[in-house]
């Protein structure tokens, strides 16, 4: 058993070093090459940071694109879903309410038009992008509520779609806070 002791004794020392010390320099160190530098990417509007990039903003007032539901309310020390079935009754309550209160704003869209992503909650409740769909429905009432016209608004939508990660990996999306301050930076 003595002969197990000292190697135990090192390995434990050497992991130690390893992932106490030098795997987290290595990931802040990565984090420092990222938008924001490690801090999160900020958005910015006349100067002044009105949120972050990586997380979900509520947006509700007609002139605003709106982003995906949150089970937390947007609350990033709490993030996570409903935790509801797709068969559960209050849930499929709350998503019929959501829908007939987005066509209740969006007049002329059908209840099928509607994308899922604007009536069901994410997994972590903080979701900030939505699809190029989901922003694309909502020009009708954003261009009515601010006076614009609906061909330069698709425009300006269309200018904010990111596709795939390499191209590839993951849909096509829209930050929605990014849009909104592209929007009210139009002005």
């Amino acid at each position: 058993m003595k002969k197990y002791i000292l190697p135990s004794i090192k390995l434990t020392a050497v992991l130690m070093v390893l992932l106490c010390v030098i795997y987290p320099l290595f990931l802040a160190a990565v984090g420092k090459l990222t938008p924001g530098g490690g801090n999160g990417e900020t958005v910015s509007l006349n100067g002044k940071v009105v949120g972050y990039a990586n997380i979900g903003q509520n947006f509700t007032d007609d002139k605003y694109f709106w982003g995906r539901p949150s089970a937390v309310s947007f609350n990033a020390a709490g993030s996570g879903g409903s935790n509801k079935g797709p068969f559960d009754s209050a849930y499929l309550a709350d998503v019929s309410s959501k829908i007939d209160s987005f066509m209740a704003h969006n007049p002329g869209v059908s209840r099928a038009s509607v994308p899922s992503e604007l009536v069901t909650y994410s997994g972590s409740g903080l979701d900030p992008d939505i699809s190029p769909d989901g922003a694309l429905v909502q020009v009708g009432r954003v261009a009515r509520a601010r006076g614009i016209d609906s061909a330069a608004l698709r425009a300006l939508v269309l200018s904010h779609v990111q596709g795939p990660f390499l191209g590839i990996f993951g849909p096509s999306k829209v930050n929605v806070l990014k849009l909104n301050v592209a929007l009210d930076q139009k002005k």
